[in-house]
């Protein structure tokens, strides 16, 4: 009685955490900025939008829901090429491409806050330091989830 080994090509790939692990998070974040939509003033404060994110939204103008509504479909974007490079959904354009600047802007964010930050006073501390963080390790996730992919066959 022979036994047939099934073929490399036969077997399915398992999709790579890291680059799931950055589409969950990455979704999550998304979602967070469309919570600051929902909840207003509250949101943006506690989130550490600063001030005048929330007096803008108190007083109705289309700023902070325009901004968040832009980041939000951003990062919804960038979360659907890493589950794309997970293998989780079908391979999408420029794929490792556009992973490498997500995974670049993600990192740059995370150390280089500090040049960011004299164009956004209203940003409390605590702000700059949770989401520098949290971009930081989106970006090493993603970082190590597009090195793993590379070294697939």
């Amino acid at each position: 009685m022979s036994t047939l080994a099934a073929s490399p090509a036969a077997t399915p790939r398992r999709p790579d955490p890291f680059l799931l692990a950055g589409a969950l998070f990455t979704t999550l974040a998304a979602v967070v900025h469309l919570g600051c939509i929902v909840f207003g003033a509250p949101w943006y404060r506690f989130l550490g939008a600063g001030e005048q994110m929330a007096q803008l939204d108190l007083a109705g103008h289309w700023y902070p829901t325009v901004a968040s509504l832009v980041i939000a479909g951003m990062l919804f974007i960038w979360s659907a090429y890493a589950l794309s490079g997970a293998g989780l959904i079908r391979r999408l354009p420029l794929l490792r491409f556009v992973l490498a600047i997500v995974t670049g802007i993600f990192l740059l964010r995370g150390i280089g806050f500090f040049f960011l930050m004299p164009y956004f006073p209203g940003n409390s501390p605590t702000f700059w330091a949770v989401s520098s963080g949290i971009c930081l390790v989106i970006g090493i996730v993603h970082l190590i989830g597009l090195r793993r992919t590379r070294a697939r066959p």
